[in-house]
This record gives structure tokens, sequence and C-alpha cells, in this order.
């Protein structure tokens, strides 16, 4: 047997051995990477809330200065249509033609006003987020969680809560 051939075998030795320890590998890595991993979770998220309207109650204005911020982190703009955002009664608001921009952060209100790039409005009449305890959940179009900041009541002792699938702390803030 020649030098070159003997090389050749041991270059497509090595070569298979690679593509198989590779494809053996991938799996594993793949599994750490489900919806739920670290980068997913962040991409889009609640960053604040402002749950207990400041200044005095006068209907319109205390609707509008209750609201949920939702955040990208990423570069890229995020389709936003079909994805809702709900309290713990159920009270949900599905995004309507909504995009969100690559850093950006877009403000729900729970009043109304004239939607913009930055500012949505769920039109309603009366509170969402109840000051003394609630949950606000961000789920895709397709249903998936996306994000979950509790706060007051039967939540957590301090008084806030972030659900990222792992129950990591977070922001909420009034």
């Amino acid at each position: 047997m020649s030098v070159s051939s003997s090389v050749r075998r041991l270059t497509a030795t090595a070569a298979i051995a690679a593509a198989t320890v590779g494809a053996v590998a991938l799996p594993a890595a793949a599994a750490d990477h489900h919806p739920g991993d670290h980068q997913r979770r962040e991409a889009v998220f609640i960053s604040a809330v402002q749950a207990d309207a400041p200044g005095r109650d006068d209907r319109h204005r205390s609707l509008n200065r209750e609201w949920v911020d939702i955040t990208n982190a990423t570069r890229r703009a995020v389709n936003l249509d079909g994805w809702t955002l709900s309290d713990d009664e159920g009270r949900t608001y599905t995004f309507h033609h909504v995009w969100l921009q690559g850093r950006g952060t877009v403000r729900v209100h729970t009043g109304f006003g004239r939607d913009t790039r930055t500012d949505v409005f769920q039109d309603r009449r009366r509170v969402v987020w109840d000051r003394d305890g609630d949950t606000a959940t961000l789920r895709n179009d397709h249903g998936r969680f996306i994000d979950a900041v509790s706060w007051g009541r039967d939540h957590h002792r301090d008084g806030d809560h972030r659900h990222h699938g792992d129950d990591r702390r977070g922001g909420y803030r009034h």
C-alpha cells in the first residue's frame, strides 16, 4: 500500500469518526436549546408593569397610567400580531399589526388612545391589573408561553416574581 492511499484511508476514517461524533453530539446540544432556553427566553419579555396608577384615580387618565412594557432584546424587529397579554382573571389583550422594533419597547396601556410604534391601547373602561396582586402573562401567536411577571398577594413574599419557565426573579416596577 502506498503512502498516499494510507493517508486517504486515514483521512476518510477520521472524517467518518468526526461525522459520527457530531451526529451523536448534535441531539444532546439541541436538547439544551429548547424554547425555554436562556437566550430565547430573553428575546422578548415583560420589562416593567405599572399596576397601580400614580396620582388620583380619574377614570380615563388613570387607565392610561396603568401599563405593561414589552421589550425586544434582539436587533431584529418582531411581529407581535396575534400575541396576547393577559391577567390572572383571563382578561386578554391581543396585539394587532404591531411590530416591536429591535432593542425597542412597546407600552401596553389599559385605557383608550391612538396606537403608535411605542404605545398601544387596550381600549378598556376598567382597570385590568390588580394592584394587590396579579400576573401579567405574555404568549406568542401560537399560544406558547413567553414570559410572566407576578406581584402582590400569594405570589412572592417580597412582592414580585418573574417567570421564564425557571422562576427567575425580575422587574415588577411601580
